[in-house]
């Protein structure tokens, strides 16, 4: 099998697919980081603008820096929010913007396991804050926790054993609430905090679970974009059969993320 590469180029895409869960993850953490208003934070890794979203509505912020390495997400974010405390800035997560004076909050959204140096990421993301201010993180709990994702790689493995490396709950088995706790002491950062934080990932039938993952854009998406037509039409029915469907169609399902907060040592 060819080698299957991540693909984050279309910002549409990546709403079908994964922002209608990630706006609502994203309220729910900025609600426990409870942050007083008027702070000025940075959003590393912001793609479409989900978590910078629930800042604006959620905290008054004074200023929003929001960065991410895709041009074509960042495209999406900008014309999807329109609020002159954002700015938007291409930047890789180990080289975050600057702020003169620093942000008293950083915070990066699903991001840290894709990260090819997290460790570094998030030392960069502590030598941004003020003296008093902290990080914080949420990443999917790939392992266990994500059903639709698990479902779907179930079935694709049985299909194809070459999928088994590229199964997220493989990827990123290791991303828990001990290991991002553990991540951010071996970063410097202090008082640090985790948190479960789950929701419903409910479609409405089949169609409303199988198209998004025709969008080219995450993990799945990538790896279904590289089948072959019969192959790709194989798990599609394979999934039809097999998924948890209620009477009137529907599919219900749960997701968790493990969130993650710390602030510096000498922080009081």
């Amino acid at each position: 099998m060819a080698e299957v590469t991540d693909r984050w180029a279309a910002g549409a895409a990546y709403e079908v697919f994964m922002g209608r869960w990630s706006r609502r993850l994203a309220r729910q953490f900025v609600d426990w980081l409870d942050v007083e208003p008027r702070a000025h934070w940075l959003d590393v890794g912001c793609g479409t603008g989900a978590l910078t979203a629930a800042i604006c509505e959620l905290r008054n912020p004074a200023s929003v820096i929001a960065c991410d390495p895709s041009g074509p997400l960042l495209e999406m974010a900008s014309a999807t929010l329109a609020d002159k405390r954002v700015c938007f800035e291409i930047a890789q997560a180990e080289r975050p913007p600057e702020r003169e004076g620093g942000f008293d909050v950083v915070v990066s959204g699903l991001v840290l396991n894709f990260v090819a140096d997290p460790r570094r990421a998030l030392a960069a993301m502590a030598g941004r804050l003020t003296p008093r201010g902290g990080v914080a993180a949420y990443v999917w709990d790939y392992a266990q926790g994500m059903e639709f994702l698990l479902h779907f790689w179930r079935h694709a493995v049985a299909l194809d054993r070459d999928a088994a490396p590229l199964a997220e709950d493989v990827r990123f088995a290791g991303w828990n609430a001990a290991a991002l706790a553990e991540l951010f002491r071996a970063s410097g950062l202090a008082h640090v905090a985790t948190k479960a934080i789950e929701l419903e990932t409910n479609f409405a039938g089949f169609d409303d679970y199988w198209q998004p993952f025709l969008g080219r854009t995450g993990p799945a998406p990538s790896y279904l974009a590289s089948l072959a037509p019969e192959r790709r039409e194989a798990l599609k029915e394979r999934l039809r059969l097999h998924l948890p469907t209620q009477s009137d169609g529907r599919i219900c399902l749960m997701a968790r993320a493990w969130a993650v907060r710390g602030s510096r040592a000498d922080a009081r």
